[in-house]
This record gives structure tokens, C-alpha cells and sequence, in this order.
């Protein structure tokens, strides 16, 4: 299958990170390179863009697509959770730009045999790495009810949590749940029928968001990696962070805004006892995509970019 995505806010990433064309990029979320490109457009020859992604197909894809350009380029295998280790595996130090594209892309989604989509019948996996042992089939079949109402309601804030995981849990005593339609069934059959005639969205959204965050840990990793990036941050460099539900944004706005202050103890204590040091400032509000982005790219509508810049 060809990777194709279409990259969010390309045009306020580049920008954002005020490339410098003998600098050290690097793209923690590399997908098919969209955003990648665009940096690696910007590098010369001194320049070096690293890339990494936990998706196979990903990487194969950007190796293609990033061949052209004649800037230094490195592509890891990995998650971002690791972003430490790699970045000593790849004896780099400091940086001067991350970016972060949270979320799943256009071609996971796309692709009906990874299982990412309640809109296709597809074995129950949402893996992004797919050497990983944890499926959305184990987590669907093998979780008891009570962890599964907690990641329904955590990760999917579904207020019918209890009762879908209720639902899931008999249906599974007469067979495994084996397919993402199967479980899209079980999830129609718990919530009202008066609910689903009055809501817009598909009612299984935010079940199957739910479990693809438990299935790769996507939201446990954050404020580390972010934290680790800025880390290796020279001063002026800059992170640039894309979200696209709530419960990313929440932890890339809280992360970045308590490395934004400076001392955080309690406002009666006389003398600064906490020794927190301010690292980076904020670059704006979060910025959101155009009209017109959202017109051709519906997937965009609920972006948000953040970016801050190193300071000490």
C-alpha cells in the first residue's frame, strides 16, 4: 500500500520552526515524510533531518520520498518514547528544531487491514508498530470490565463508558470479539437509541480512540518525550507540537506551559525553595488550520500546533 498522507499546517510548521539551513531537525513522528520534505527542502548540505516512526510502512515510504534532498538524513525505526536513546545512537546532542504530529495517520486509517477504522470490518489490531504485542483484540477480550470502562471513559471521555464495557464483556462470553465491525455492533447495541439518533458523530468514535491510545500508549509517552526534546533544545530552537483530540492537547499545553515558568512554589513560601527554572517561552496561542486547509483536508479540523522556543 502507498503511504500517502497530507500533512497538517505544513506551511505554520515550517515557519514556527524558523529552519536555519546548517541546523539539526528533527521530525519524532516521520509518517510519509510530508512535513520532512518541507524541512529537508530548507536544510543544505551541513543541514541534518532526523526522522523517526514506529511504522515500518512509514519509514520505507519516507526513505523514498526524503532520497532527493541532499541534506543529512537519518531515518530510526522507533518510538519517540525512546527519543533519548536515539538521539545518542545517532550522536546527536543538541537540536535545533522537533516536531511532534501526534495521532494516527491518513494511511493507518485508510488501510482496512490494520483495523484503525469503525467504518471498515477488519481484524481488531490498531497496532502503529506491528511488532508490538498488544492488539486491540487483547485489549477488547482479554481486559475485565472495570480496566475497560476506565480506558472508555479515560481516553474516549464516552459517557456511556460502563455500559459499552457491560456490553462488551457478555458479548464476549458467547465468543471473541474479533473484528472491528463485531465491536462496533456491541458499542451500537449499548448506547441508546435515543443517543445515537441525536448525536452527529459515528458512535463508536470514541471507543475506538480509546483503544487505539491504550493499544499504543500514546498519551503515557508525552510529557516525557516533550520534556526530553526541549532538553536538547539549543537556545532559540524551537518544538512545534501537533494535537488533534483533547486529551493530547491538554498534556502538550500544561507540559510546555509549566517548562514556560519559573518558580512554582506555593505563593505564601518567602524564599524560592523548588529550584524550577524557566526553559522555554511560548510562541502565541495554538494556532488551528485555515478554512480553506479544512475544506480540502476534513482531517485537519481538529488541529492544533503549539510551539515554543528554548530559552536558556
Amino acid at each position: 500500500m502507498k503511504f500517502h498522507h497530507i500533512s497538517v499546517m505544513a506551511d505554520e510548521v515550517i515557519k514556527g520552526l524558523k529552519i536555519k539551513p546548517d541546523g539539526v531537525y528533527v521530525d519524532c513522528t516521520l509518517g510519509g515524510a510530508g512535513h520532512s520534505s518541507r524541512i529537508a527542502a530548507a536544510l543544505s548540505e551541513k543541514g541534518t533531518l532526523l526522522g523517526i516512526d514506529q511504522d515500518i510502512i512509514a519509514v520505507e515510504a519516507a526513505k523514498e520520498k526524503l532520497a532527493q534532498y541532499t541534506c543529512n538524513i537519518k531515518i530510526v525505526h522507533d518510538n519517540f518514547a525512546h527519543l533519548g536513546q536515539i538521539l545518542r545512537n545517532e550522536n546527536i546532542d543538541m537540536v535545533d528544531g522537533f516536531l511532534f504530529d501526534l495521532g494516527v495517520s491518513s494511511p493507518q486509517i485508510d488501510n482496512t487491514e490494520r483495523g484503525f477504522s469503525y467504518m471498515h470490518d477488519a481484524p481488531l489490531d490498531m497496532r502503529m508498530d506491528e511488532d508490538a504485542e498488544l492488539t486491540a483484540y487483547t485489549v477488547v477480550n482479554k481486559y475485565s470490565q472495570e480496566h475497560l470502562t476506565e480506558i472508555i471513559k479515560d481516553y474516549g471521555e464516552e459517557r456511556w463508558a460502563k455500559r459499552i464495557a457491560e456490553f462488551i464483556v457478555e458479548r464476549r462470553k458467547t465468543a471473541p470479539i474479533e473484528t472491528t465491525g463485531q465491536l462496533v455492533d456491541v458499542i451500537r447495541r449499548a448506547i441508546p437509541a435515543a443517543v445515537r439518533r441525536s448525536s452527529t458523530g459515528h458512535p463508536a468514535k470514541r471507543v475506538f480512540q480509546a483503544v487505539r491510545i491504550e493499544v499504543n500508549n500514546e498519551l503515557n509517552i508525552l510529557e516525557e518525550a516533550f520534556e526530553c526534546a526541549v532538553k536538547h533544545l539549543n537556545q532559540n530552537g524551537r518544538i512545534a507540537i501537533i494535537t488533534f483530540h483533547s486529551l493530547e492537547d491538554r498534556i502538550a499545553k500544561n507540559t510546555l506551559k509549566l517548562m514556560a515558568r519559573g518558580c512554582i512554589c506555593p505563593p505564601d513560601i518567602p524564599i524560592c525553595v523548588c529550584g524550577h527554572k524557566k526553559q522555554v517561552k511560548l510562541c502565541g496561542k495554538a494556532a488551528v488550520p485555515s478554512e480553506a486547509e479544512i475544506e480540502a483536508n476534513p482531517r485537519a479540523k481538529s488541529a492544533k500546533l503549539r510551539i515554543a522556543e528554548k530559552i536558556v
